[in-house]
């Protein structure tokens, strides 16, 4: 079992959220006229559906939470301690993002903003609060996955897996809500192969192991694209009948295998990478705000697309093309810029230690993390709207929502924890698949 910290993990994290970065910034085809903005996707272009392969990296953010969750429960006080302090580092970055964008809609529209540009804005700033969403559920399912993990070792992810597979199954067959089952099948899986690299055979492959690992993962997913109902796009496109992503499909975790072996093949090269003093330190300052740099380089993105293109009226280039090659670049930096001036505001709120001991019990704990979950769901499907269009219709109740978790997670209220009380670290060894 791993014991000090691990760069490869610290690599795959930074990799991660510097590629999801990537593909949201390089994604947008947008142009602006007469009070609309058209919107486009540049990975849309013929052939470039094979870039998302390997650009579709929430499963190695899965992957890597997987085996930080395993190594971190394993250090904690207390289950209680443990879920507390997830659930509170999680939302703590959230909170200022909602207070913000409670407040932008309405300055936007009293600028004149038109309604629909301010309806995409709104809409994205709050999309990718859908990983928080799911991640908080399979936080509060991580002490259960943990004893099963124990138990039942590698039958855990393949049992999550087959299950996402039926879940599939029905959904191509016209029951197509029972889809969303995956959300917890497919991503508890390859969160669980994260247990399997902490302490299992994927911690000790060696190279060629790893490379079998890969291509047979890729090699299925080739297989499920070619002949069954699957997209070849890991992420949605605009007008797919299907989307791999949304809910998601059983090809995401297969493709996780193959993006694990792959980075596995390479975690020595990877160590001697983050080891170096300049890549270490880097590695530090995103690792300090991962959650913050996740939750703000849509709105960074926001701000660019708003001058540039609302004010200004610049259109992205034809994808592919020699101008958009050129002027791909700039983009970047100028998202960049401004990402770094607005993780200068608000990352400080991630980077703060809560010391405070959690008083609330286990079920009062896992009522907060549903609340949170529920809130950061609802965020996410109907995004931030203006307050003007009414309070109860808007974003105010799921920010309320979420909010109320968040307290909830601190201090125990009395009556709650009728149910059950925390697991301390005494009482883990008279309990299966939590003794150290």
């Amino acid at each position: 079992m791993h014991t000090s910290r691990d760069r490869f993990l610290d690599v795959v994290r930074a990799g991660a959220i510097l590629a999801v970065i990537a593909q949201h910034w390089i994604m947008p085809v947008l142009s602006y006229s007469d009070g609309h903005l058209a919107t486009g996707n540049a990975l849309a272009t013929p052939g470039w559906w094979v870039v998302t392969w390997l650009s579709q990296v929430m499963p190695l953010v899965f992957f890597a939470g997987g085996a930080a969750n395993l190594i971190s429960f394993r250090r904690a006080a207390s289950t209680q301690q443990w879920l507390a302090a997830r659930i509170k580092r999680l939302m703590v970055p959230v909170l200022p993002l909602m207070a913000v964008w409670l407040i932008v809609p309405d300055f936007l529209r009293g600028l004149g903003v038109p309604p629909q540009p301010l309806q995409v804005g709104s809409a994205i700033a709050a999309q990718l609060l859908w990983f928080l969403a799911v991640y908080v559920l399979v936080v509060l399912l991580t002490p259960l996955m943990v004893a099963a993990h124990r138990r039942w070792g590698l039958k855990v992810p393949l049992v999550m897996g087959a299950a996402g597979l039926l879940v599939d199954v029905a959904r191509f067959n016209d029951l197509g809500y029972l889809g969303y089952a995956n959300a917890i099948f497919v991503w508890v899986a390859v969160h669980q192969l994260g247990f399997h690299y902490v302490e299992g055979r994927l911690g000790s492959l060696t190279r060629r192991g790893a490379l079998t690992l890969s291509a047979a993962g890729f090699g299925i997913t080739a297989l499920l694209v070619a002949f069954g109902p699957y997209p070849a796009s890991m992420i949605g496109m605009p007008g797919a009948p299907v989307s791999n992503m949304s809910p998601p499909t059983v090809l995401l975790a297969f493709l996780a295998v193959g993006q694990i072996g792959l980075l596995l093949a390479f975690r020595p090269q990877l160590n001697a990478l983050a080891a170096r003093p300049g890549i270490g330190d880097a590695l530090g300052w995103l690792g300090a705000r991962f959650m913050s740099v996740y939750l703000w380089h849509m709105p960074a993105l926001i701000v660019v697309a708003g001058v540039t293109v609302y004010g200004l009226g610049y259109q992205t280039p034809a994808p592919g093309t020699v101008f958009w090659l050129v002027m791909a670049p700039a983009w970047f930096a100028t998202c960049g810029m401004v990402l770094f001036g607005l993780l200068r505001l608000f990352a400080h709120f991630e980077m703060q230690r809560d010391t405070a001991v959690a008083t609330a019990r286990v079920p009062q704990l896992v009522a907060a993390g549903l609340l949170v979950s529920g809130g950061l769901l609802g965020l996410a499907a109907h995004g931030f709207a203006p307050l003007s269009d009414g309070i109860a219709r808007g974003p105010v109740p799921w920010v309320v929502l979420a909010t109320a978790g968040f307290l909830l997670a601190g201090k125990q209220i009395p009556g709650v924890d009728l149910l059950g009380r925390a697991v301390t670290v005494s009482e883990r060894a008279t309990l299966p698949g939590l003794k150290r």
